[in-house]
């Protein structure tokens, strides 16, 4: 069964960065079938897509989030990470780790983590 596991700092202070990691059990990030993205739900509104790396390692990001989000990966660990720079409190949210299927325009996920509380506070 495949199985992905946010885990990171549930509190970050404003300006700093926020840092998650992704433990992916079950498969690898690296077989070249799925992508892996960060979706965040801020409280009261949707989903909210951050950005994939894909199986090769390059990455794609929203254009809202670009600036500030960089997703990079530990192969030896199956592992991916999302670190969102300069936070504010409206970058408080649940953050999500998911498998993305390869659709056209990305977005069709077949497992999700169970999403982690990121809260952005002084």
């Amino acid at each position: 069964q495949v199985q992905l596991q946010e885990s990171g700092p549930g509190l970050v202070k404003p300006s700093q960065t926020l840092s998650l990691t992704c433990t992916v059990s079950g498969a690898s990030i690296t077989t070249n079938s799925y992508y892996w993205s960060w979706i965040r739900q801020v409280p009261g509104k949707g989903l909210e897509w951050m950005g994939i790396i894909t199986y090769s390692g390059t990455t794609y990001y929203s254009p809202s989030l670009k600036s500030r989000t960089s997703i990079s990966r530990d192969t030896s660990k199956n592992q991916f990470t999302l670190q969102l720079t300069s936070v504010t409190p409206e970058d408080t949210a649940v953050y999500y780790c998911a498998r993305d299927v390869m659709t056209t325009g990305w977005g069709d996920y077949d497992y999700w983590g169970q999403g982690t509380q990121v809260t952005v506070s002084s």
